[in-house]
């Protein structure tokens, strides 16, 4: 008898020791590795297999136990979670063989990876009277914009070359290569890091057509991915010979057409105090209602921004940092931004805003298209040279853009005045050029003309032209 209670006490030990030892999670050795918005699955599974559906499982990051990224409990997801994570996390396979829950796969599938979900991943899982964890480590990476090469000749022999990408993480290694993919120094580098916890880079290097008839710029992630970018830098130099020194980068639409249509804001304000009915010569002067039948959405685009400018939320306004100190970088570089929408042909209207409430109108800016190249710059020229007074300012900027009569206006809009037109000669896209000035407290706005024009808010928070969006 006392054999028999001493066997059953054993078999009743052994029973309850093979429970608590037979839960164990299994993930792999090597990190996950994932691109910034794409989906990633964390595999994570029980061995041996068994039926997980009645188990807690609990995925979370470190020390946010009570916060998880996904908690699954009573046969269903809790809404118990951190917030980041929301809408983003779910249940997914560790194989495409994979039953899922009821062969033990608790694997963690993650939408729309961002670069802040690097780092460790844990995921545990519990019954009545076991539990096991394992890690998952995860890297993320994002290959950044198009690199755009901007080419400066500094002399009849050199070029300042520079090379700027945004949207890179981690950090990239910047390479300058000759044409026999020889590495060249790298010059300056200027990094900079968004709230979003992605990187800018822009680099520059002095390089002459003795040293190298091709140069390339490449930005290159630890992971191998990278982006290239190469120019000729004889065809930089040629046509700065052709051209005449410093034409074909600084002497471009803008210039000439802000400095002429200040004097001839002059002209016409000078006409009217003089006119025997000034009112009606005014209203009768343009029909801007008909103007503004051509009007389209203008956005500004950050890939194209200098890496100082400040950028609206919405894309619309921009503004030269505070305390900015002038590079002399040359035009059209400093503090310039392009818009988002290319020209090629039909007619094109927007109106830009020159003052805000409670703040004097903008004593510098630049307003007008620039011809799109590419990664090969920008290239735009009007010649002569006009030079015109710049002490009347206007408030509201209309631009006319008439790619099929290669025309470009400017107008008054507040005061229904046709202000300038150039006839010139492009081809190929054309996009609109702002650049805000220095140390004036507004910035440029751009308006939506086909709703009411109403005055800008002055609230409105500017960000850096790397910030989120």
């Amino acid at each position: 008898m006392i054999s028999v209670i001493i066997v059953g006490f054993l078999l009743i030990l052994l029973s309850d020791t093979s429970v608590s030892v037979s839960l164990s999670v299994v993930v792999p050795e090597d990190e996950i590795v994932g691109q910034v918005g794409s989906t990633v699955t964390f595999p994570c599974w029980i061995s041996p297999p068994q039926n997980a559906e009645a188990l807690e499982i609990r995925w979370y990051r470190p020390e946010h136990f009570h916060t998880p990224v996904l908690f699954y409990r009573d046969g269903k997801i809790q809404d118990i979670q951190e917030e980041h994570y929301r809408n983003r996390s779910s249940l997914g396979l560790h194989s495409a063989q994979s039953g899922g829950l009821k062969d033990g796969d608790v694997s963690l599938r993650l939408d729309k990876l961002t670069v802040q979900d690097e780092g460790v991943f844990y995921c545990y899982v519990s019954g009545d009277k076991s539990y096991d964890s394992q890690i998952v480590a995860l890297s993320v990476t994002a290959l950044g914009s198009t690199l755009v090469l901007i080419p400066k000749p500094v002399s009849e022999s050199e070029v300042n070359m520079s090379c700027r990408s945004s949207g890179w993480f981690p950090e990239p290694n910047v390479r300058w290569m000759s044409d026999n993919r020889k590495l060249l120094s790298p010059g300056q580098v200027s990094v900079s890091r968004a709230v979003d916890g992605m990187f800018s880079v822009q680099s520059w290097t002095i390089i002459s057509p003795s040293d190298t008839q091709l140069i390339s710029c490449l930005l290159v992630l630890n992971t191998g991915e990278h982006r290239e970018a190469t120019i000729d830098i004889t065809d930089v130099i040629n046509s700065e010979v052709t051209s005449g020194p410093w034409k074909a980068l600084f002497i471009t639409f803008l210039i000439l057409l802000l400095l002429g249509l200040a004097g001839f804001i002059v002209y016409k304000y000078r006409e009217k105090r003089t006119a025997k009915n000034p009112a009606k010569q005014i209203e009768g002067d343009i029909n801007m209602e008909e103007l503004r039948k051509n009007a389209v959405q203008i956005t500004l685009d950050r890939d194209t921004a200098h890496p100082d400018l400040k950028i609206s939320k919405d894309l619309k306004s921009v503004r030269d940092p505070e305390r900015y100190e002038v590079k002399n970088e040359g035009f059209p570089y400093e503090l310039c931004v392009c818009g988002a929408q290319k020209f090629s042909s039909g007619r094109h209207y927007w109106e830009v805003e020159l003052v805000q409430n409670n703040v004097p109108p903008k004593n510098y800016w630049l307003i007008g298209v620039m011809k799109d190249d590419g990664s090969n710059g920008f290239h735009t020229n009007t010649d002569p040279q006009i030079t015109l007074s710049l002490s009347f300012r206007p408030e509201r900027l209309g631009v006319l853009l008439d790619c099929d009569n290669t025309q470009l206006s400017f107008y008054n809009a507040k005061h229904c005045q046709h202000l300038l037109t150039i006839n010139t000669k492009f081809s190929g896209l054309v996009v609109p050029l702002f650049n805000p000035g220095v140390g004036d407290q507004g910035p440029l706005k751009i308006l939506d003309v086909s709703e009411p024009v109403e005055s800008p808010d002055t609230n409105e928070p500017l960000l850096d032209k790397d910030s989120e969006a």
